[in-house]
């Protein structure tokens, strides 16, 4: 039984890498953003807005405590996930954690990069989004450190790098 589970801030690719390593490995993948969305039958952002914060928190624990419980998966879970009730802690006690660990550029050129429009990023000028993404970075750095392990992650934009991320994961999953 294996449960790999990727953290990171929004951004660093927890989902474009956590995809290609299940594909390498054969293995389910769930990003559990999604996993929320599909269940619930409303977007993230809805979530937040019907039910607060506190509301949306509590969802997204009981699913993770849903999806943590597969056997043979990749998971990569929202940005705030590892932060809240004992999350960390019960990821560490599921399977292989590991921490995508990057600057505040690289998350904000793949956040550009992106298709999906975050509500980080609406109406606020670069310098701002680039503050706020430095800010909850430093602030969910102790979470994310939790981690069983890291990798150092620099910008995802080519087939290639994303080939080599997946290869270094491997690398540190021994697998």
């Amino acid at each position: 039984m294996k449960r790999i589970i990727i953290i990171g801030y929004m951004g660093s690719g927890k989902t474009t890498l956590g995809r290609a390593l299940a594909a390498s490995l054969g293995l389910p993948f769930y990003d559990l953003d999604w996993y929320i969305e599909n269940r619930m039958r409303r977007k993230i952002r809805d979530l937040f807005a019907e039910r607060g914060e506190e509301g949306f928190r509590t969802i997204e624990y009981n699913m993770l405590h849903e999806v943590a419980e597969f056997e043979n998966v990749v998971i990569s879970c929202g940005g705030g996930t590892p932060c809240f009730f004992d999350n960390m802690e019960y990821l560490n006690a599921q399977g292989d954690t590991i921490y995508l660990k990057t600057t505040p550029d690289v998350i904000f050129t793949h956040l550009n990069m992106s298709k999906n429009v975050r509500p980080l990023m609406e109406g606020k000028g670069e310098d701002e989004v680039k503050s706020t993404i430095a800010e909850q970075l430093e602030a969910r750095k102790p979470y994310y450190e939790k981690a069983k392990m890291t990798l150092d992650i620099s910008l995802l934009d080519t087939k290639e790098k994303i080939n080599h991320a997946v290869d270094q994961l491997r690398e540190i999953l021994n697998i």
